[in-house]
């Protein structure tokens, strides 16, 4: 598509968006009186009207019923997790059974970690990218220390080539095949947090699942943007947040997916509570634990239903709209986006340059070569909401449910005249 820097274009592809009006959907903060342009739902997505509706349900019932509404609410709350199995499902490329909802990302990937981390003498080391995000870089570590490695020994961390600013496959696939049989487990993040960069997960689990290793995914960034097949593709586990590309509210509950190889099965090492024995004996108290048939058998505790409600009010916008209508709307949106902001660079003397590669989702994460925070405080006065990272990146991550393109040209006049008015 030949692009064009004008509102007039902007506005005819916002015409013929057929996506384009479930932005009206979703509640947008204003600044200086007007809808703000939003950039950072790769860290908090936007809060769908519906939302309210789903909630509200569960405060009804448990006005009127209390602690009957575990059975007879509308939505019962014993099985309320259960209804978000199969619209996750297909957003992940993964059977019903192998996924659940429950707790938070990196309290899951922990859970996960009993399952998949079982280090031996001589098979021991955790795989992951260079500087991963913070949160699982802590984890693994902690990890480590709590099975006695020593982190130096068996944390190997895939780095960059010098003078670039993405993984390459091949360096990826090269060094899981150096370590080899002291491999336990490839953990990376399917999205990288802080360039963009969507990673090979069809050919990194490949060559780790052949040295004989775990590979587990961390998809905060990945689900709701990206492609996924975790079945197909033989992912051993994964987990990702609700709240970011999945619209589901602050700090909100996770995803977990278990391949279905590893369910039905007592003698897997997990931590367990009653909320993953069988439905059929739960209430039966029973002291020995009969797993669910499913990714259930990881839940620990009962599902937080007035956290869940939001998640499935936005899975229910997910499930009218599908992940291939909003991936094609992704890869128009991102490339204009992309169009602008040289058009911009021509007009300055600034020079941005994009470090996120062709391998991306909605994410463009932007050096500001000659600009400080000056700039991203500017924009923020200016009602557009974007993501600061030192030393002096900007993410954009134009999320194709609520952003138009009109919200680009609109963000390109702004950023130009930040730049100017200097």
């Amino acid at each position: 598509m030949e692009f064009e820097n004008t509102l007039r274009f902007a506005k005819n592809l916002d015409h013929k968006d057929q996506l384009g009006k479930y932005r009206e959907l979703f509640h947008f903060p204003q600044v200086n009186g007007k809808d703000v342009i939003y950039f950072t739902g790769n860290s908090l997505g936007l809060q769908p009207k519906n939302s309210q509706t789903y909630v509200d349900e569960i405060m009804d019932d448990w006005r009127q019923l209390a602690v009957e509404g575990h059975f007879y609410a509308n939505k019962p709350w014993w099985d309320y997790h259960e209804r978000l199995a199969v619209p996750l499902a297909k957003i992940v490329g993964a059977h019903e059974k192998e996924v659940s909802v429950m707790s938070t990302l990196t309290a899951n990937l922990h859970f996960l970690m009993v399952s998949f981390y079982r280090p031996t003498k001589k098979r021991f080391k955790i795989l992951c990218e260079e500087k991963a995000f913070p949160s699982d870089q802590y984890m693994i570590k902690s990890q480590l220390r709590f099975h006695g490695i020593d982190e130096k020994e068996a944390l190997v961390e895939v780095k960059k080539r010098a003078g670039e600013h993405f993984w390459r496959t091949e360096d990826i696939i090269a060094k899981i095949e150096e370590v080899g049989e002291e491999l336990a487990l490839v953990l990376i993040g399917g999205v990288n947090y802080y360039n963009g960069q969507v990673f090979d997960i069809e050919s990194i689990t490949k060559t780790g699942k052949k040295v004989g290793a775990y590979v587990g995914w961390d998809l905060a960034h990945a689900a709701g943007n990206v492609a996924l097949q975790l079945h197909d593709w033989n992912v051993d586990f994964a987990a990702w947040c609700s709240y970011k590309y999945m619209n589901s509210g602050p700090g909100n509950a996770s995803g977990i997916f278990v391949h279905e190889q590893y369910l039905d099965k007592k003698d897997i090492p997990r931590f367990e509570g009653w909320w993953g024995t069988k439905k059929e004996s739960r209430f039966l108290m029973k002291p020995e634990f009969e797993p669910m048939a499913t990714a259930d058998a990881w839940q620990v505790s009962n599902a937080p239903v007035l956290s869940l409600a939001p998640y499935l009010a936005s899975l229910k916008l997910f499930e009218e709209v599908g992940m291939p209508a909003l991936i094609e709307k992704r890869d128009i949106l991102t490339s204009y986006l992309e169009f602008i902001l040289n058009e911009v660079d021509k007009k300055v003397e600034s020079s941005f340059e994009i470090i996120t590669p062709g391998d991306r989702g909605c994410q463009l994460s932007v050096f500001l070569h000659g600009e400080g925070r000056s700039l991203f405080d500017y924009l923020m006065k200016n009602g557009v909401i974007v993501d600061w990272r030192e030393p002096n990146v900007i993410r954009l991550a134009p999320a194709p449910f609520y952003c138009s393109f009109e919200d680009m040209f609109r963000f390109g006049e702004i950023l130009e005249t930040g730049i100017l008015s200097k």
